[in-house]
Order: C-alpha cells, then sequence, then structure tokens
C-alpha cells in the first residue's frame, strides 16, 4: 500500500478508518457524546491523594437490565475515550476502532454495551474533547496547576478509576476488558486484579510487564522534554511551555510505533522539497523527516508534557498484578484470554507477549495468540485491528 504524506497524518493522528455500517436493529447513528465521571478524590496506590479527579468517557450501545453486557475498552498512550462514533459538533474524525465498533461489527452495539474512558494524566490535557485530571490540572489547595507535585500515579490507578466510574453506573462484571499497547497493560491489570470480574480478556500489542527495552524506548520518550529549558522542572504554566522538547518526544513515539517497513515503502529517500538537495543545504529535509515534525506539531499543539511524563512513568512501573512477582500477577487471571501481536512491533518485543501467553496459560487458563499482518509495527494493532475481525466475534460469543 502507498501513503501519501496527508495518509500519514491522517493515519497517525486518528487511527481509525473504518466506515460506519448500516443496521437494522438499534439504530445507532454514529454520534457519540462525551460524558463526564467525577470523584471528590482518590487515593493512588502509592498512599497519595487526588482531590476532584474528573475523567471523561464515552459509550456505545445500550446497557441491558442485567448489566452484564459491558465490554470495557481501555486506550493506548497518546490515545482518548473516542473509540468509535463520531462527535456532533468539533469535526473530529471517527475512534480510533471504529472498524470493530458499532452496529454489526465483531464488537457489536446492538448486543454489547461499549464504554471507554480518558485516562488519568491523559497526554492530550489541552484536547478540548478530553477530560482528564494530572500535573496540567488546578491544585485546589494551591489554585495553581499541580505540576512535578501531582502525584506519580500507576496502571492500577487508571484500572481503579475506571472501577469507579463502572460501578457508578452499577457494572459489577465485564463481558470483556479490551486494549492496545498502554490499553493492554490496563486491560491485564483489569483481569490479574479483579479475575472475579472479569469474563474475557482482549489484549493488543501489549504485555504483562515494562521490560528493559520498554523501559529504554520510554526513557527515550521522555529525554526531549528534560532537555527543553523551558520545561523548568515542570514548572511552565505561567511561562513558555516546552514546546520543542514535546515536539522531538512525539516524534519518537510516531517512529518507534511504526515499523521500518513502513517507512521504507512510504518515503524512500525523497525530499521534502523537490527543490532543495539535502546534500547540497543542510537546512534541507527528508519527507520522512518533515512528515513526523508535521506529526508531532499537529499532536503537540493539544498535548501537555508534563502528562507525558507521568504516563512514561506509569508505563514503566507496569507489572501484571501490581505486585513483585510478574508468575504471580498473570497466574491471577482466570479469564479465557486472546492476545493480539505483530511480529514487527518495534515497542512491545513480541518475545514478550509470547512470554506473558505462556504464563498465563501456566495453570490452566485458556489463551489464543494470533498476529496481526502489516507493515505498520506496533501500530498494527491499532490500524490494522479489522484482520481480526472473525477471530473477534467468535471468542465475544
Amino acid at each position: 500500500m502507498t501513503f501519501t504524506r496527508q495518509t500519514v497524518i491522517t493515519v497517525t493522528l486518528c487511527s481509525g478508518l473504518g466506515l460506519l455500517l448500516a443496521s437494522p436493529l438499534w439504530a445507532w447513528d454514529g454520534i457519540v457524546e462525551k460524558q463526564t465521571f467525577e470523584m471528590d478524590s482518590y487515593t493512588t496506590q502509592g498512599g497519595e491523594t487526588i482531590p476532584n479527579v474528573t475523567v471523561g468517557w464515552e459509550a456505545y450501545g445500550k446497557l441491558n437490565d442485567a448489566r452484564d453486557n459491558v465490554i470495557l475498552i481501555t486506550h493506548f498512550f497518546s490515545g482518548t475515550s473516542h473509540a468509535a462514533g463520531r462527535h456532533e459538533t468539533d469535526g473530529q474524525p471517527t475512534g480510533y476502532w471504529d472498524a470493530i465498533i458499532g452496529p454489526g461489527k465483531p464488537l457489536d452495539t446492538d448486543e454489547y454495551y461499549i464504554i471507554s474512558s480518558d485516562t488519568l494524566v491523559n497526554l492530550g490535557a489541552n484536547d478540548p474533547s478530553v477530560t482528564t485530571t494530572g500535573p496540567a490540572s488546578i491544585n485546589p489547595d494551591t489554585g495553581e496547576p499541580w505540576g512535578m507535585d501531582f502525584p506519580v500515579v500507576t496502571i492500577r490507578d487508571f484500572v481503579e478509576v475506571q472501577r469507579e466510574l463502572l460501578e457508578s453506573q452499577g457494572i459489577e462484571s465485564l463481558h470483556a476488558v479490551m486494549g492496545a499497547s498502554m490499553g493492554a497493560l490496563q486491560a491485564i491489570e483489569w483481569a490479574s486484579a479483579y479475575p472475579d470480574r472479569v469474563e474475557r480478556l482482549i489484549s493488543v500489542i501489549g504485555g504483562g510487564v515494562a521490560d528493559p527495552w520498554l523501559l529504554a524506548t520510554l526513557s527515550a520518550w521522555a529525554a526531549p522534554i528534560r532537555l527543553d529549558a523551558n520545561w523548568n522542572e515542570g514548572d511552565y504554566y505561567d511561562g513558555e511551555p516546552p514546546t520543542d522538547g514535546l515536539k522531538e518526544a512525539l516524534k519518537l513515539v510516531t517512529l518507534n510505533a511504526n515499523h521500518w517497513q513502513w517507512a521504507n515503502e512510504t518515503f524512500n529517500r525523497d525530499w521534502a522539497d523537490e527543490a532543495r538537495d539535502p546534500a547540497q543545504d543542510l537546512n534541507a529535509r527528508y519527507a520522512i523527516e518533515q512528515t513526523l515534525d508535521d506529526v508531532a506539531a499537529a499532536r503537540a499543539a493539544t498535548s501537555d508534557a508534563n502528562h507525558l511524563l507521568y504516563l512514561v512513568r506509569a508505563n514503566q512501573t507496569f507489572m501484571a498484578g501490581h505486585g513483585d512477582s510478574l508468575e504471580a500477577g498473570l497466574a491471577a487471571i482466570e479469564a479465557p484470554t486472546l492476545m493480539l501481536y505483530s511480529e514487527n512491533d518495534l515497542v512491545f518485543a513480541p518475545q514478550g507477549v509470547r512470554r506473558t501467553a505462556e504464563l498465563i496459560e501456566a495453570d490452566g487458563t485458556d489463551v489464543t495468540l494470533e498476529t496481526l499482518e502489516g507493515n505498520r509495527g506496533h501500530l498494527d494493532g491499532v490500524v490494522s485491528i479489522d484482520q481480526a475481525s472473525d477471530t473477534l466475534r467468535a471468542f465475544l460469543r
């Protein structure tokens, strides 16, 4: 497949290419309303209290009377609650997994109530369609943004806030929990922490622990922000934000989420400007450089640098079960498990995904491991998810 520069930007930012399908049953027209969940306070796994926690959420389909048709979608590192459909007024594209969520689709909104929420410290803190609590939020004790005084949060904290959201709707069990990348970490943590509440686990392009490769990758993402003089140890909300560092960080995120096959097949060695030869002009760019910069600049406009740093730490500290033993954390999972992954993933090593499957399966839990094909590497778990449509349908039954 050949991608233009605009296509690359659109796919990277939107991460969803599905078209809405018509259905004669529950007549969802694809319009989704962003809603808000509030907590007076939340105590983190580290014992710190965060007052006035607010996160946004969306739902697709109808909650049945038994409240047992629920599928929770947990989003990836740069994602939001916008997993499917479209917002009526803001002109945003359809949600990133719109290809599989909707009437007649594998996650069928005629049958399931599908819910997704923004995480704490969501990257899109400056996106008007995102509602989150994090370093950019106002600390009610000071009347100023929290900055680096915000408590460190973990993947388990994301799960606990989601649990509170679900319980506020009278939901005590999940037909399934499904997420990609950082969303896979949340899904795995759900199944480990609450085995009696999760009937099925679907982990997409994620594993049971942040291994040393992922630790280093995440550290590289954070480094440009810390090197930007405007970061000022996280105290920049009254001044110039560290936009340059944030752009460079997001450029690395985009590059690592893809694969060299995509880069080589899409760009060759094309110049960004046909009139400027990089061999003759040190300031001239290659097309792939310019595209990554354009993607990063667009993403940085709605992101917050401190939030990225907090997300990095939440991912780095992840181990299934939030304990000291990966084996114990994964052994706690009782739900039949479907793991979708890419052999070309440059973020979560395929060997680590397979090892996670082995440890979940070690005590007899059913595990299905299936690969996704494509040239996008890690990102195939988002843009190529429709490959797994038949598998998803069967597994959810």
